[in-house]
């Protein structure tokens, strides 16, 4: 059978440039690591790893929610933990101010460390963070959460939760509901304006009914801050328990798109030498093949 010149060219350079792109892929191949180049190299594996990485991208978005969640349910905590301490100082000077054989001048020396304390709880309760947004205001975080209106406190907030996703369909509320507290500093602030014009001893009304009603107010709210800071921390043990599993499956993840990613050495350096042996083969037909005639064999 005759083979024609530009057949045979054809021929010889569809077999080189096939050896040649092999040789240059599985040399590619070793010096990455990688069995997968692109996608054409093995559509299945590269579906499989596609919804690897996908996977592996929200897990790392819960657990950046889930750092965030803990830095500001730590904070809460903090300021919550420092509004009890306020409550506790308040306490025991409302304590000291039931005992009957106090004078009317140490009923009003109690006047300042009441106010101070009131302030301290106000301050707290309007609290914002490093973007300015109230903390305690439910979901109106541009309104501070505790108003005045020169006579009377009122909580100017509302008891919509701030939810954040940690996890495949779970949220976890950031915010803490101070609603509730405007009662109490309207107590003490009437207890203390009380103090202020006494003249009589806590053991006669109204004060003596005005220091008792600010206790038992006081070791309500007391409760109720301490409640919220078993909340805050049981949250907080929950998210280390999430973040731990989202851990676990995040490597998981990296291991199985390490293995079908990751190149079988042994077998790419056997394909690379025998396309290298084919390549020189090539070479050497291509020279040899083109050095005959017909008139060699005339």
């Amino acid at each position: 059978m005759r083979i024609a010149s530009t057949q045979f060219q054809a021929t010889m350079n569809r077999s080189l440039e096939l050896n040649q792109t092999m040789v240059s892929r599985l040399s590619q191949q070793m010096a990455t690591g990688k069995a997968i180049m692109v996608p054409s190299d093995d559509p299945v594996t590269n579906v499989r790893i596609s919804r690897l990485t996908r996977e592996e991208a929200i897990i790392d978005q819960y657990r950046d929610n889930i750092a965030a969640v803990k830095i500001r349910l730590s904070k809460n905590e903090t300021y919550v933990q420092g509004m009890v301490g306020d409550l506790t100082e308040a306490h025991d000077l409302l304590v000291w101010a039931s005992d009957g054989g106090n004078t009317p001048d140490d009923l009003k020396s109690m006047v300042n460390s009441l106010e101070s304390l009131r302030e301290s709880l106000v301050y707290t309760a309007n609290t914002r963070d490093q973007e300015g947004k109230y903390l305690f205001s439910g979901t109106l975080t541009n309104t501070p959460p505790i108003a005045f209106d020169g006579t009377t406190y009122s909580y100017a907030g509302n008891a919509g939760e701030q939810k954040v996703v940690v996890g495949n369909g779970i949220t976890q509320t950031v915010n803490v509901n101070l609603g509730g507290l405007e009662t109490l500093l309207n107590k003490l602030t009437e207890t203390i304006d009380a103090l202020k014009v006494t003249t009589t001893d806590a053991s006669q009304d109204p004060i003596k009914t005005l220091v008792a009603d600010s206790m038992k107010l006081v070791e309500t709210t007391q409760n109720d801050m301490a409640g919220k800071i078993a909340q805050l921390g049981g949250s907080q043990n929950v998210l280390s328990t999430l973040d731990s599993n989202h851990a676990n499956v995040s490597l998981s993840n990296n291991t199985a798109m390490n293995d079908l990613s990751r190149l079988d050495y042994g077998l790419a350096s056997a394909e690379l030498a025998g396309y290298n042996t084919a390549l020189q083969a090539t070479y050497q037909s291509y020279a040899k093949i083109s050095s005959l005639s017909l008139f060699n064999v005339l």
